[in-house]
């Protein structure tokens, strides 16, 4: 009982006050009730024509099947919306609408039109997953996206587009903040420019409010989203994009103001965005991360052009990005992505996992070494082994995890990375860090690892600074990657192009099972490599050879 009211209190103190007052007030006082029940009148003036791509896959396969994060299931009885046979995760994408904007969407407009009138009958106010504000705020802009575009002239759905907005606007995520916060504010700002009249504005007005507080705050100077999850910074960009988008469209003066700002911060998020980006045109693993989820860097990309923001940044032979903490090498054969940040903003750490000082790895186009990515989300044993050290290329001190992560989105205590020594060169990069993390054990540990990178080699050591203590190094092996044996501390890896890696260990390593995680509900067989620290520390080679086939 003690250790776990010291992990809670842990967890609890970096909350701001804000977080700690709203979970309270909507606990004890739950929306139960609206006051919009008469009919809306929609401005002529201010409705929204949107205009926009479409790169979501489609997940209304027929009238009676739906498919997201890789689970089909028939959808035709009205308890499917809460069903508590499905994860939460897949009832809410149930109730975003995402294919309402999907590829080739105005085919299925009928078949839509249904599932949107059936939603207004089977889930009435204010019950069931569908009013809780983040799918809230992802169905409103889904729908008013939707409506105008696809020429429907629906008065339920106007009624309740109004509905939803009220039950938004009175429980708005204080409590949790970040990209939830900012989901909301995107939410209102739509539903204000398509509302219009003076119901339209006072919500416009409200979201407005919110992304003048949230977006300084949450894009750090580097550009990065403060969460420090690639593909959550994907989420983000594509909701300032579409934000900048509604402006040139909807022509509101309140949104032409903020133009400006909204444009430059994009710019920057996109210079972070290159930098997290692998050669294969995906992002890296840390944190959540995974593909599928948010849109491609490609496909963000190709909305900034249409809307002339042009992205044309070259990476440097070393980049850093000093506000999110991450690093990136690039010789004309590899790119290294190291991380020696924090675990995300002390007050939400809820998408971090204990990742401290991991690297990821790519040679050419082909992914080498990996962190394990994510599948899930909840509460599972394996949401906790997705977020834990040992599912990352870095060392586990004892069996424990670098950052207490817990509850399926919980951090109590946290690593703390700090740079301790930088050298550029053309013909040399090295990059010394270290972290606090293993402080809390007994014996007190600190982790320090060294990367120097020149054309044809890379050197990783890691040293601990207690003797006695067990270490483990993993390093997480892509499936796609053949792994041969060449002695008890050395192999090789190729890829089917014949790109080619030697692992060289100062220590004996050994192969291990484990599974990489390239998207929701999918999980792949692959192999990570593990090699005991021993007191002196460990050295692991990995030497680039020309192509072998």
């Amino acid at each position: 009982m003690i250790s776990r009211l010291k992990r809670l209190w842990y967890t609890v103190r970096p909350l701001k006050r804000e977080q700690i007052v709203y979970r309270f007030v909507y606990k004890l006082f739950p929306l139960k009730r609206l006051t919009q029940t008469s009919s809306v009148q929609v401005i002529q003036s201010k409705r929204l024509q949107w205009q926009g791509p479409e790169v979501v896959k489609s997940s209304l396969l027929t009238a009676s099947k739906a498919s997201f994060l890789n689970l089909q299931a028939d959808i035709t009885k009205a308890t499917i919306w809460n069903n508590p046979a499905y994860e939460k995760l897949w009832l809410y994408n149930l109730h975003y609408f995402d294919d309402l904007n999907a590829i080739d969407s105005l085919s299925r407009k009928s078949m839509q039109h249904d599932l949107v009138t059936r939603w207004i009958s089977e889930n009435p106010p204010v019950r069931g997953n569908g009013w809780e504000p983040y799918p809230l705020s992802l169905r409103l802009v889904n729908w008013s996206k939707w409506y105008n575009r696809s020429g429907i002239d629906d008065q339920a759905i106007l009624d309740s587009i109004a509905q939803q907005a009220e039950a938004l606007s009175k429980q708005l995520e204080y409590h949790i903040l970040g990209n939830h916060l900012f989901a909301n504010a995107k939410a209102l700002v739509f539903v204000g420019c398509f509302l219009g009249g003076e119901l339209g504005v006072k919500y416009l007005k409200l979201g407005l409010k919110l992304l003048d507080r949230e977006i300084p705050e949450q894009f750090l100077s580097d550009g990065g989203h403060f969460e420090l999850s690639p593909m959550y910074h994907c989420i983000l960009l594509w909701d300032l994009l579409d934000l900048i988008n509604l402006a040139n469209i909807a022509l509101e003066p309140l949104l032409i103001n903020r133009l400006e700002s909204w444009k430059n911060t994009a710019a920057k998020a996109f210079e972070w965005l290159k930098v997290m980006t692998h050669p294969d045109g995906e992002v890296a693993f840390f944190n959540d991360s995974t593909i599928g989820i948010a849109a491609s860097p490609s496909q963000l990309k190709q909305y900034a052009a249409t809307l002339n923001l042009h992205t044309t940044r070259k990476l440097n032979h070393y980049e850093l990005l000093k506000n999110s903490g991450y690093s990136r090498i690039t010789y004309d054969n590899y790119n290294l992505i190291f991380d020696h940040g924090e675990v995300g903003p002390s007050y939400l750490p809820g998408h971090a996992h204990a990742d401290a000082l991991s690297f990821e790895m790519s040679l050419g186009e082909r992914r080498f070494f990996v962190n394990s990515g994510t599948s899930l989300y909840g509460l599972s044993e394996e949401r906790h082994r997705q977020r834990g050290t040992a599912a990352h290329n870095t060392v586990v001190v004892g069996s424990e995890d670098s950052s207490e992560v817990w509850g399926g989105f919980r951090v109590a205590r946290r690593a703390h990375s700090i740079v301790n020594d930088v050298f550029v060169s053309h013909d040399l990069v090295t990059i010394s860090a270290s972290h606090d993390g293993y402080t809390r054990l007994t014996p007190s540990v600190k982790h320090n690892r060294n990367i120097s990178a020149s054309n044809d080699e890379v050197i990783i050591t890691d040293s601990i600074d207690q003797v006695g203590v067990i270490a483990m190094a993993y390093f997480h092996v892509h499936p796609d990657i053949k792994i041969t044996i060449i002695s008890d501390d050395s192999l090789e890896l190729q890829s089917d192009e014949g790109q080619c890696i030697i692992v060289k260990s100062s220590t004996p390593l050994e192969l291990e099972h484990s599974t990489y995680h390239p998207g929701f509900g999918v999980s792949v067989a692959n192999q990570k490599i593990c090699v005991y620290l021993e007191n002196e520390g460990l050295e692991v080679s990995l030497k680039f050879k020309r192509n072998t086939l």
